[in-house]
């Protein structure tokens, strides 16, 4: 059947006006309609930004050890020489100016936010890597994933606001630790990793409606798998399609671990139904309401939907308390599309979408596409990459809509 004329405008107006929601697990480089610039607030004296320990996933993450010149990992750091930050170099060995990649992209962005907000004045580093041991024990410095900063006038008054340029510089972590010096830190360039691709790894497996399960680099488009409907009834439904998918890649994931022994492995951004209201492991009942949130903001204590066998071979969903969470790398990044929009993974039922926090409003967007295969049926597999239709919506988001609802992950460039 081909589509009427009246459809077509519609489908082009559900593209445009709700693109935010297009992100699937790889978002684009950045979304955010355009506003007049907005007063920013400083940093109070001892504040850090985001409001959690430095070395927590929701932050710059956990240690990974001590970079020496003479180890491995020391071409995993790059000079910085960068004419418009001044290194103080106490010790003339160039070591300040060697950190990792990220950590020098997002100095060089403060640097260009000094220099705009204080015409003539520098960006100064007076601690970077530290091959030395200057620091306390597990100290981000070791990696060259921390720095040091003040501005070349060492004017006080100044630091307050440079800590709150560095948030707005990218930095994963920020503190106004002392009344000499803002602390930096981010992610380590691993950690960045899970921030983007795929939603699942490879190894991850489905529920078949012909019995058994099925690994995700299996999956076809039109084999029928467990998903959950609006109304908590479970039903087989078909992939429609992939919204990303490369088979090659190696990406790092959340894996969420639960009480009852299920383990589901995702992507930071991607959305995950999480229970409000008493979590007992029984069925759901009517005293408590189901939600979304993205993956990374997942914490121990939380009850997920999850799916048991009953004594008359019928399934149902039930609650199954979070009891541990960490990231593992893994092989594969896969996201299949069903007509509901969920899909039961590793026993967890989550969600197709990611990126945006509310799951009905990506849902909402990504309607044409499910209307399109409404009409056309499943499609093949695609090759490697997003689909055209997320790609084409992260185009859009870009320029049109705001950021409020989208995972901050999700503002990084995929090509990084």
């Amino acid at each position: 059947m081909r589509p009427s004329s009246a459809r077509v405008p519609l489908l082009i107006a559900c593209v445009l006006l709700l693109a935010s929601a297009g992100a699937c697990c790889g978002p684009g480089k950045g979304y955010g309609k355009r506003r007049h610039p907005r007063k920013l607030a400083p940093l109070a004296y001892k504040q850090f930004s985001p409001n959690v320990a430095e070395k927590t996933l929701g932050a710059s993450g956990r240690y990974e050890g001590k970079i020496t010149r003479s180890s491995d990992r020391f071409k995993e750091l790059t000079a910085n020489y960068n004419p418009d930050i001044i290194f103080k170099d106490e010790e003339n060995t160039g070591a300040d100016r060697m950190m990792t990649q990220r950590c020098k992209d997002k100095l060089n962005s403060l640097a260009i936010s000094v220099m705009n907000l204080w015409p003539g004045v520098r960006l100064r580093v007076t601690e970077g890597w530290d091959e030395d041991g200057h620091h306390s024990e597990e100290s981000l410095h070791y990696e060259g994933r921390a720095v040091d900063i003040t501005t070349s006038d060492r004017d006080r008054n100044k630091y307050a606001m440079l800590a709150r340029l560095a948030v707005e510089a990218g930095f994963d972590w920020v503190y106004y630790e002392s009344k000499g010096h803002i602390h930096c830190s981010v992610k380590s360039e691993h950690s960045a990793a899970a921030k983007t691709g795929g939603c699942f790894p490879g190894r991850a497996w489905v529920m078949l409606e012909s019995g058994g399960r099925k690994a995700m680099r299996d999956l076809q488009a039109g084999d029928r798998v467990l998903v959950s409907k609006e109304s908590r009834n479970l039903l087989y439904s078909e992939v429609l399609t992939f919204l990303d998918r490369d088979p090659m890649t190696r990406k790092l994931f959340y894996v969420i671990s639960t009480e009852d022994g299920e383990s589901l492995s995702l992507t930071a951004a991607h959305l995950l139904f999480v229970w409000e209201g008493n979590c007992t492991g029984e069925a759901l009942s009517s005293e408590g309401t189901i939600r979304t949130i993205f993956a990374s903001d997942a914490s121990p204590g939380q009850c997920v939907l999850t799916v048991e066998g009953e004594k008359d071979g019928l399934l149902k969903e039930r609650l199954s308390r979070i009891s541990r969470l960490r990231i593992w790398e893994d092989s594969g990044a896969y996201a299949p599309l069903t007509a509901q929009g969920t899909l039961l993974v590793n026993g967890v039922m989550t969600s197709c979408y990611a990126a945006v926090e509310k799951h009905q409003l990506a849902h909402w967007v990504f309607g044409p596409l499910r209307m399109l295969h409404s009409w056309t049926g499943p499609s093949p597999v695609q090759g490697k990459g997003l689909h055209w239709y997320a790609r084409a919506l992260h185009w859009v988001g870009k320029v049109l809509l705001d950021s409020e609802l989208v995972h901050p992950w999700a503002m990084e460039d995929t090509d990084r």
